[in-house]
């Protein structure tokens, strides 16, 4: 347990994506498990800007801002940590940095002009780096290796929920961002997967909906996260009332992992992943991961491989087949033992053991 006296804790949230506010958030009760009280101070969110550079400076000013905010009204804290590279770019105080990436790998040419060299200085002068896994670390200028100034805390996933007794939903992919997220070619493959199958592969179709159930739907496809209008303005061509793919828009997140107890595959293909937190909430809910390699720490990679290799490769078309056809005996089990060390309980281990120890190990040094 924390030391008595209840050390205090200021995380600073952008909270700009649904995957940051739930780090930020399961972050917070682990620390708070932990014995910490801790304060979340979140940055007001910007409007839409032209430019990576100039959303990166709006989001940064609003985190120093939510910062500035939180030590007026409360004092100081023993302990700062800015959730994300782009939250520390800014900070009046130092203090620990926590990033899925960092924008030497992610912000390449002139989408990161500025935001590259300041984060080179404030990686240096961070404490404290807590990259959410070694390849993130790996990934920056000036980093430290795990053990030294730099700690892993990963985010958890775990299943939502029981599923139910008959997965009647074919396929889901995850299409926020749909060009970072290779909408595009998930959706070529959707469809030469349907062109390809002549009444054999209709067949074989027909087959895996009667094992899962009357109501399954072997061809279609269901799109989450994303809408016409989006994925107009992303050059991408929307399905429309298409045939076997069906757009949902943005879900509640209880809706979208109820949505997920019902599917037989997630599939994607991004062009860079810097996590992955929607394939590990696929897997953790029961579905089968069918994914394209990307640059980046793309963690669930791992996972999905030694679920099922097979399933991971640059034809996604084939992998999908594999997935639906000839669903693969034992993936839910060899995927639950892949996911170990990314449940609740092993992160909030890393987090009383080993994050809030060295976080009021040196506290001035936060505080600089």
């Amino acid at each position: 347990m924390a030391p008595t006296g209840q050390p205090e804790v200021l995380l600073v949230s952008l909270g700009s994506t649904a995957g940051l506010r739930l780090a930020d958030e399961q972050l917070c009760d682990a620390l708070r498990a932990a014995g910490a009280r801790v304060e979340l101070a979140r940055a007001r969110p910007p409007g839409p800007l032209r430019t990576m550079a100039l959303t990166d400076l709006a989001w940064a000013r609003a985190a120093r801002a939510a910062t500035r905010e939180a030590l007026r009204e409360r004092g100081e804290r023993t302990a700062v940590i800015y959730s994300s590279t782009t939250a520390a770019l800014m900070w009046p105080l130092a203090g620990a940095i926590r990033f899925d990436a960092c924008s030497a790998a992610n912000r390449p040419g002139r989408h990161g002009l500025w935001q590259r060299p300041a984060e080179r200085r404030r990686l240096a002068a961070s404490p404290l780096l807590l990259p959410w896994s070694e390849a993130a670390l790996r990934e920056c200028p000036s980093a430290a290796p795990p053990g030294a100034r730099a700690l892993v805390v990963p985010v958890a996933v775990e299943p939502s929920g029981p599923a139910p007794p008959v997965r009647d939903v074919a396929a889901v992919t995850y299409a926020a961002n749909p060009r970072k997220k290779g909408f595009d070619r998930v959706l070529d493959a959707w469809r030469r997967l349907r062109a390809d199958r002549g009444p054999a592969g209709a067949e074989a179709a027909a087959g895996a909906d009667a094992a899962a159930g009357p109501d399954a739907g072997a061809d279609e496809l269901l799109v989450a996260g994303t809408d016409a209008g989006e994925l107009r303005r992303a050059g991408i061509e929307a399905p429309g009332a298409e045939e076997g793919v069906r757009l949902l828009g943005a879900l509640p997140p209880e809706q979208y992992r109820a949505l997920l107890r019902r599917a037989r595959v997630f599939v994607c293909a991004p062009r860079r992943e810097d996590y992955g937190i929607a394939q590990l909430e696929a897997l953790a809910d029961g579905c089968m991961l069918v994914t394209t390699p990307a640059p980046g720490p793309y963690v669930a990679l791992g996972p999905a491989r030694e679920a099922d290799a097979r399933l991971v490769g640059e034809d996604l078309a084939a992998g999908l087949r594999i997935a639906l056809e000839e669903p693969p005996a034992g993936y839910a089990a060899r995927a639950e033992r892949a996911l170990a060390q990314f449940t609740p309980a092993a992160v909030a281990r890393v987090v009383e053991q080993e994050l809030l120890p060295r976080l009021l190990a040196k506290p001035a040094q936060l505080l600089q």
